[in-house]
């Protein structure tokens, strides 16, 4: 597998974002909000097996030492191999990269699977914050990045 750097408007990244968008729908009953559209801020990384994008996540800037991740996701076929850790952990390469210090994320309450991703890779519950602050199964969460040498 590899991963690598993909723009906004690869078709694949597109894909990957409207699966994860039902898949939330399903899992959340319906709820407004959620978004089917790739942002033209976020820097995505897709992870590639036999020419094919099979998960995705990217970095948006929140300010210029935070970064949040955004739009993390793995088809359900390519599940329980280690390819959210593999490509949360190129998330924080690329992050740290990027200058920044500390690196948030939100999730939904409903999403154990994802929340206990985030907790075992070092990731601390935050209070909610920005746009999540009126969904009440929004959780956050942060970790702070290592400091260049």
């Amino acid at each position: 597998m590899l991963i690598e750097s993909r723009p906004t408007t690869d078709p694949e990244i597109a894909t990957l974002v409207v699966a994860q968008q039902r898949e939330l729908r399903e899992a959340d009953g319906g709820l407004d909000g959620q978004v089917t559209v790739t942002h033209d801020d976020i820097r995505y990384l897709a992870v590639v097996d036999a020419g094919r994008a099979v998960a995705c996540g990217g970095i948006q800037e929140l300010d210029p030492r935070t970064g949040e991740l955004k739009r993390m996701y793995v088809r359900p076929a390519f599940r329980g191999r280690g390819i959210a850790r593999q490509l949360l952990a190129a998330l924080e390469d690329l992050a740290f990269q990027q200058g920044y210090a500390e690196l948030r994320l939100e999730t939904g309450s409903y999403l154990p699977a994802a929340i206990g991703l985030y907790t075992s890779c070092g990731y601390a519950p935050i209070p909610v914050y920005g746009e999540y602050v009126d969904n009440p199964y929004s959780r956050c969460f942060a970790k702070r990045l290592p400091v260049a040498a």
